[in-house]
């Protein structure tokens, strides 16, 4: 006798009052270290966008925070292939996800979030490394010849490629959750954006910390006034999904989760920052460099959240 699948899962859910159909999914085991992987993903795809748009945009005294962004973005990419690697299931088989084992040629599927966005990363390290060259070139021992990466038509194109990918991973990670149905990321739209937002801000609270007693206060300041809106963004946006979800927020955050979320991300990590950025003398000269930790805290925070409470499904 066969089983419909579909018609069984209406029956279970007939039976019971789970409130999603992906609460009946298997989960992929994901922890700490893609937990690790979505935060410092975040933080190099924003650091890459703000050097940028600073790159593009900004004036001469901008170029040191420029250097700083580009460099963050390229020590904060480092780990990331590491730690996907270490947490599949068979870390020595991580190349079938580039290259096809049995016919040959690149393992390239558009359709596949997954597929796509390990080359989307692959490009953007590639892109960013040639920024970080072009901007730190006549630098630690590097020949000044390479500054061509960085001045010019060339300049422009390299910097505006490496914006835009680094847009792309920093919300690439919240998207990739709401193709697997799983409870939690397959019920809202709004992770990309989510990410995206945390992921800006949590490069800014970075640069910040980095560069508040190195570089021109007029970038300190233009990279103040962008964590304020992205963290004022990025809170409507959380507090939008989490009402939109309803039943399913209530199931998988009623708990600790919930309160790891409200106090860690919502409390500490955006609303004390945000103090600091209208107060900057809030806490003496201690504020920016606090504000930065608690913003960079409340980014881990939330990814961790949203990835074990989901798993403890």
């Amino acid at each position: 006798m066969s089983i419909d699948p579909a018609s069984a899962v209406s029956r279970v859910l007939a039976q019971t009052t789970l409130p999603s159909d992906t609460f009946v999914t298997l989960s992929p085991h994901w922890g700490w270290l893609i937990a690790l992987y979505f935060f410092l993903g975040g933080i190099s795809g924003g650091a890459a966008f703000l050097a940028a748009m600073l790159h593009l945009f900004g004036r001469a005294e901008d170029r040191p925070m420029v250097r700083l962004g580009y460099l963050v973005a390229f020590v904060a990419l480092l780990p990331c292939a590491p730690l996907l690697i270490v947490d599949l299931n068979r870390p020595e088989r991580f190349w079938h996800m580039i290259w096809q084992s049995d016919s040959g040629g690149p393992m390239f599927k558009w359709w596949s979030p997954m597929s796509l966005g390990v080359w989307i990363i692959t490009l953007f390290a590639g892109i960013l490394l040639l920024a970080l060259i072009g901007s730190w070139a006549g630098r630690v021992g590097l020949p000044k010849r390479l500054s061509s990466l960085a001045d010019g038509t060339l300049g422009k194109v390299v910097a505006a490629a490496t914006g835009l990918l680094g847009l792309f991973l920093a919300g690439y990670t919240g998207t990739l959750l709401t193709a697997t149905n799983r409870p939690l990321w397959a019920d809202t739209p709004l992770l990309g954006l989510l990410f995206l937002l945390s992921g800006i801000s949590a490069a800014a609270a970075a640069l910040l910390l980095l560069g508040w007693r190195r570089t021109h206060p007029a970038s300190l300041s233009w990279l103040g006034q962008i964590d304020s809106y992205a963290m004022g963004l990025e809170l409507a946006v959380l507090v939008v999904m989490v009402v939109t979800l309803g039943a399913v927020a209530t199931a998988v955050l009623g708990n600790g989760w919930g309160v790891a979320l409200l106090v860690g991300t919502v409390l500490l990590g955006t609303l004390v920052p945000l103090a600091a950025h209208v107060r900057p003398r809030l806490l003496g000269p201690a504020t920016i460099p606090v504000a930065a930790v608690l913003g960079l805290a409340g980014s881990f925070v939330l990814r961790s959240v949203i990835v074990l409470a989901s798993e403890a499904v």
